[in-house]
């Protein structure tokens, strides 16, 4: 439904874009808009956004650095790295997730033993 909204877009078809694009200055005008209208009373900015994007919603979730970097449109991965630093929280979630791992082997061998 969003697509075929801006189909006949004049930016969109000027620009060969599926979607007009947004200049971080309006965009910043309308986050700032939107913390208004729902109290938020940090900061909001494009630059903000795309930084939780890429740790809260993507790395933290799972999603490879290579993916979350292809989706914000780097070129090359040092860029994302710039936005997507490794939080502590994901880190030691991967180490439980391996602590698991060895713990279930090891189970699995001492019943081996036992029989």
């Amino acid at each position: 439904m969003i697509i075929d909204k801006y189909e006949n877009h004049p930016q969109s078809i000027n620009e060969g874009k599926l979607l007009p694009i947004l200049s971080n200055q309006k965009m910043n005008g309308y986050l700032k808009e939107i913390a208004t209208v729902c109290d938020v009373e940090k900061e909001l900015t494009f630059h903000i956004a795309r930084h939780t994007f890429a740790t809260t919603v993507t790395l933290t979730n799972g999603v490879p650095i290579e993916s979350v970097s292809k989706m914000l449109g780097h070129k090359n991965l040092k860029t994302t790295q710039h936005y997507a630093k490794i939080l502590d929280k994901k880190v030691s979630e991967d180490m439980m997730v391996l602590r698991n791992k060895f713990a279930l082997k090891n189970s699995t061998i001492e019943s081996t033993k036992s029989n």
